[in-house]
This record gives structure tokens, sequence and C-alpha cells, in this order.
């Protein structure tokens, strides 16, 4: 989970090298390939975090560019050890496991690696004698291999590969294995006969496997403390085999209750019969399913007295058998959760803010269908109650966010429960580490997805923070993300007014590198786009105003920026706004302190000097709009124009003397009593 406090020593070393490779522990051979410096030998506790962390780094962080031959750097265990690592996703591909497959691993946790092939199942093999802890959770290809059904290279070209399924392999060999996941694996492989060789299996997932007959568990009666069967239709069968595993302390036949229909229900005789049989458990997980008759107390006695989790006192019947509370009790969508006396210290439920957290905290690692549905209810806690454990909740929402990058669901729940989470309600309780993760979560959604809700639930979010101070860290990263929402040719309205906002905000009060460098990603040309589209339409809303105070704010003391504004015809824009929208007068404020940036220019003073262009600023002057605003801004541009002299005065009408009485006629009727942020000193004439 997303930790709140500093971060050590260690992961900032392994950060840096990971982000510095070349610079540190290694050189590219040949240009291309990377190799570890001959002089370095990295024990186990030094490369599991540089794996675990690169994995990490790829998944989450879209500036981090992963290497093709990272995996290689770990392939002699002369110099580096490896004995617990996490891989996920596409990250790893065969070649990267086949590339470590000298090391003597301990710990092998494969989650979701699509892309791994049975090629793979050899190179696990290759761990056979030294593998403590493995799971293949979501490997679903990895009981494939492909299989070309014309025998030749000619027969290649017509008959492309075809994926076959390996029912040869077992574990075999695997003599030290005692934690083993298999959820989610492929139907067609005979778990029986997989399984078969393991001499004593301590843990045991088959999540998502539908056996009719799990007899061969019993094998393992004696040493079986874990089983998660989550997601397996059950019946009497598998009940009557699971009450004969007594060693048993966590058991798991948890639902998804929306997934597909299951014909088991539970019952009172079932829970009774794990009650006084698995005398060890001190973890049940029963969420998402039906009972079939009633397993409570009645109601009378089960309000009466403060609640209790003391097992004599359970409001569920069955349960008052225990001889002790429950570590765990997993009761998420079922009706048990909301009864009063709960023998567990931790239950997971949807009764309130504590079971929502405990289920968000259970079941994001491998069932982001529930999880989903865990972080909607802290939505809702968050909108409309006070949530009370602020910290915790961020962080597992974080977590989530990051372990489910490309899961729609769960980027609209959690991106949605982050903007209340982060509203100015809760915003002392909140460090700048957690703030950073938030954001860094809140980006990764919007690369991820264009779909609206997502969207526009990150651009509220972003609206929650100090800006631009607290996004500088990821300054150039936010305002591509922007500027990709507002360059696509078919958006949102409500997005494209919050978008255009954060732009606004992103360039008020930052140095002028960085509006430069957002000058450079497209940023005057964009906020152009919109002015035009709005003008097309005739609209001048709130877009059209914050993208003239975004042009005014980017071209401040900007140069580069200001060229850009005359080089993309944005005085062309201005004459057509201010002809369309002459009674709009924080339009036009916005607009001709836009033009005063330009003004300030002296090499871009000299595209200004036309008479259509003097005559509307010589206008302006007269203007009354938003007190002396518009007035004083018009005033400031001709002021720089007259800086140049005489000699400058490239044009017959109006006559230059004109102008210079009409701006001081306009200086002498401004209200000196006026409350306005305004720096006089702009006017240094030269007349």
């Amino acid at each position: 989970m997303a930790s709140d406090s500093p971060e050590s020593l260690m992961t900032l070393c392994t950060d840096y090298c990971l982000r510095n490779l070349e610079g540190t522990l290694c050189y590219l051979l040949d240009n291309e390939t990377l190799r570890l410096h001959p002089d370095i030998f990295l024990p186990s506790e030094i490369c599991d975090k540089l794996v675990n962390e690169y994995v990490e780094l790829v998944k989450t962080d879209s500036i981090f560019e992963p290497h093709e031959s990272f995996f290689t750097l770990f392939s002699d265990p002369r110099s580096t050890r490896l004995a617990r690592i996490h891989l996920r996703e596409q990250i790893v591909q065969d070649q990267d496991l086949e590339a470590i497959r000298k090391q003597d691993l301990v710990e092998l946790y494969l989650t979701n690696c699509e892309k791994l092939t049975a090629k793979s199942l050899q190179t696990l093999v290759s761990f056979s004698h030294t593998l403590i802890s493995l799971s293949l959770f979501g490997c679903c290809n990895i009981f494939y291999e492909e299989e070309n059904p014309g025998g030749c290279e000619d027969d290649c070209l017509v008959n492309p590969t075809r994926q076959v399924l390996v029912k040869d392999f077992t574990f075999e060999g695997f003599s030290r294995l005692r934690f083993l996941n298999l959820g989610r694996l492929i139907e067609g492989v005979n778990v029986e006969t997989l399984l078969r060789p393991l001499a004593s299996l301590a843990a045991l997932d088959l999540s998502g496997i539908q056996l009719n007959d799990v007899g061969f568990l019993t094998q393992w009666k004696d040493s079986l403390v874990s089983l998660v069967l989550y997601n397996m239709d059950l019946s009497e069968e598998h009940i009557q085999v699971i009450a004969q595993l007594r060693k048993l302390r966590h058991l798991d036949i948890s639902r998804d209750h929306l997934s597909s229909y299951y014909k088991f229900k539970l019952t009172r005789r079932v829970l009774n019969l794990f009650v006084e049989n698995l005398v060890n458990l001190t973890s049940l997980d029963i969420s998402g399913h039906t009972m079939l008759e009633n397993c409570t107390i009645p109601s009378m006695e089960e309000k009466m007295g403060q609640t209790s989790i003391e097992p004599a006192k359970s409001s569920i019947a069955p349960f008052r058998g225990l001889k002790r509370p429950l570590q765990f009790l997993g009761l998420f969508e079922t009706s048990l959760c909301r009864l009063t006396h709960i023998p567990a210290y931790k239950v997971s439920g949807d009764k309130n803010e504590e079971q929502v957290l405990n289920a968000i905290e259970a079941y994001t690692e491998h069932r982001p269908e529930i999880t989903s549905r865990a972080i909607n209810l802290l939505f809702d806690i968050a909108r409309i109650e006070r949530c009370s454990q602020l910290l915790r909740a961020l962080q597992l929402v974080i977590t989530a966010l990051k372990c489910h990058k490309d899961d729609k669901n769960i980027q609209v729940t959690g991106s949605a429960a982050l903007f209340y989470l982060t509203n100015s309600e809760y915003r002392m309780e909140q460090s700048v580490k957690l703030r950073h993760q938030v954001i860094q979560v809140v980006l990764n959604g919007m690369e991820s997805y264009q779909e609206v809700t997502v969207q526009r639930n990150c651009c509220l979010t972003l609206c929650n923070f100090s800006i631009p101070e607290e996004l500088e860290f990821q300054y150039r990263r936010v305002n591509e993300l922007l500027l990709n929402i507002l360059n696509q040719s078919r958006q949102d309205e409500s997005i494209q007014r919050i978008a255009v906002h954060l732009c606004n905000a992103l360039v008020c009060q930052v140095d002028n590198d960085h509006k430069e460098a957002v000058g450079k990603m497209g940023f005057v040309m964009t906020m152009l786009k919109l002015i035009q589209k709005k003008l097309a339409d005739k609209t001048c809303d709130q877009v059209m105003e914050f993208s003239w105070s975004a042009l005014w704010n980017i071209t401040d003391e900007t140069p580069d920026n200001c060229e850009m504004f005359l080089n993309y015809s944005g005085m062309k824009l201005f004459l057509e706004c201010l002809k369309e929208f002459p009674e709009k007068q924080e339009l036009h404020r916005n607009m001709l302190g836009l033009l005063g940036n330009v003004a300030e220019v002296k090499e871009l003073r000299p595209q200004l000097m036309t008479s259509q262009f003097i005559s509307v600023f010589s206008n302006l002057l007269e203007s009354k709009a938003d007190g002396i605003e518009v007035s004083y801004n018009a005033c400031g541009v001709l002021s720089h124009i007259m800086f140049d002299g005489p000699e400058a005065w490239g044009i017959c009408e109006p006559h230059r003397e004109e102008v210079v009485k009409r701006m001081w006629a306009a200086i002498q009727s401004w209200d000196i009593n006026s409350r306005r942020n305004i720096n006089y000193s702009m006017f240094m004439l030269s007349w």
C-alpha cells in the first residue's frame, strides 16, 4: 500500500540507478545492449529491489523508458543474485524469464503476464529446486505453445502458427514449493494431474477455476493452511472436502455475485460445518454469497447491548461456536455485514467506511471487479459524509489505481473518489508526498483513457491542487496531457472548460523557461484554435475568455511566444473578437493585456504599426469597460509604440500627435481611487 512516510535511502538509490543505468551500474555494448560493469557484485536484497522497482516504474511512470535487455543484467548469479521477484502484465516476456533461469529463485510472482507462453513453463523448471512460492495468476497463455500445422517453412507463409494447449506439464521436481496461486487458469488444464507431485502444499489459490471434483485436495489435509476458491461454483461435495482440511487457517469461498449465476447457496448448516471442523480458522471470506436460510439471531436479541466481537454474542448464529474472534471475515455484498455483533477484528462489507476500506484493501490485488464497486461506495462516503480515515482511504485508492492502470472501471471510480478525497476540507491532513502520489495516478489515468468520465474526473481532481506550485514537478507532462485534450476534434464542453482553466493557471506566475517550453509544445496555436472555433460559433463563454487569459499569461516577458501569436494570425482573431463581442468587458481586458505583452517586444512592434491597429487601440482608450482596465491596457500598448520615437511612426493616419493627446486625455480621466493592481511604471514615454 502507498506510504506517507519519507522514502528510504535504499528506495531513493534504487530509483536513481534505474533512471541512470548507463551512468551507474551499466555500460552499453555495441550501443544497444546493457551490460553490468565487470567489477560489480549485487546481493539479492539489492537485485530484488531493482527488478521489482523496475516493473513498477515501467507500469506507472510514462517518462521511464524500459530496456529490452534489462533482465539480462541478472543472468549470471556470480555477479547478481535474485531471490524474490514480482513481475506483472505485458512487462515480462518469455525471453526475460529465460535470461534469469540460472538464478535460485525462492519466490516468483507472475501476475497477468499474458505474453508468457509454454516456453516459460520450461524456464520454471530451472527454479524447481529452490522455489517455495509461485504465482501464475492471470497468466492465461502460459499453458499454450505455438504449433505450425504445415510442418515446413513454405507452409508457414500459408498456415499461420496456432495455439496448442500443453497438457503434459506438471510440478514434478518442485519439491520445496509450498505456496501456489493458479488463479484464472485457462480451461483444459488438468489441475489434479498438474498438482499431484506436490508433497506438502501450504497455500493454494484456485480463483476462477471451475472444478467439479476437488477430492484431490485431501492429499494436503495435514499441510494446507490457506485455500482460495473465489468464484468457483461450489456443491455439497466441495463443502465436504473443505471440511476435511482441518489445518486451514484461511478459507476464501467468496464470489462476484454479478459475474454469473451460481447454483450454490450458503446455509446455516454449511457455516456450522466450517466452525465445527475448521477449528484453526482465523480468516473466512464468504463475500457475495446468497444465504438460503436465515443465519441470524432474533432481531430483538441482536440489537441488545453494545457492539461486540465476542463469538458468544454473535449476531450470526453459527459463529457463536467459534472459540475466538476471527482476524478477518469477508462479508462484502452480503446482508450479514449490516448486523450489529460480528465476531471478527476486521470485516469487509458495505455497512460503513471501515468495512469498505477493508474490502478495498483485501481485494485490490486480484479482484478489480470487486474493488471498483468498493471504491464506488467510498466515493459516496466521501461525497455525502466525512471520511474519517482519510490517509488510509487515499493510500488504498492510489494503490488500486496504480495496480489497475488499464482497468476502466477502477479508473472511473478511483478518479471520482480522489476528487472528493483531495478537496479543501481534507487538505490539511495530506502531506506533500501523498499529494504528489495523487497527481501521478491522476496523470496516469489521463494518459491511459480518452473516455469522457475519466478525463473529467482527472481534470476536476487537478483543480483541487495549488496551481502551478503543486503540479510543477510534473509540469511538462500535465501540460502535454491538457493540450492533447484540447486538440481533440470532438470535445466535451465541460472537459474543455476545465482543461482551458488549468492551462491558464499553469502558465500564470511561472518562470519564463516554463512558458517558453510550453509555447514550443503548441500552447499558443491550441488556444488560438479554440478562439477560432468559438468565433465560428459566435460564442463568447468561459473557454473563449480563459483562452485569451492563457495567451496573456504565456506571452508575459516571453518574446518567442509573442512572435508565435502574431505568426498564427492572432491579430486577425483579436479584431474579429472585438467586432463580434463589443460588450464583453472581460474579453477586452484579456486581449489588450496580451497585446501589451506583444508591444513590449521591440522587434515585434513594427507589426502593430498599421493604421487599422493603431485606430483600434486609440478608440479603446475611451472605453469605460471594466473600470479603467481596458483603457489602461490600450494605453499600455500605445505607450510602448510611442517609446520608439516619431521616426518609428510609419503610418499617415492617425497622426502621432493626435494619438498622444487621446492617451493623455484617457490617463487624466482615470479614477485615481480605483483599487487596481496596476504597474504604472510602464508609462515611461518619449514624447
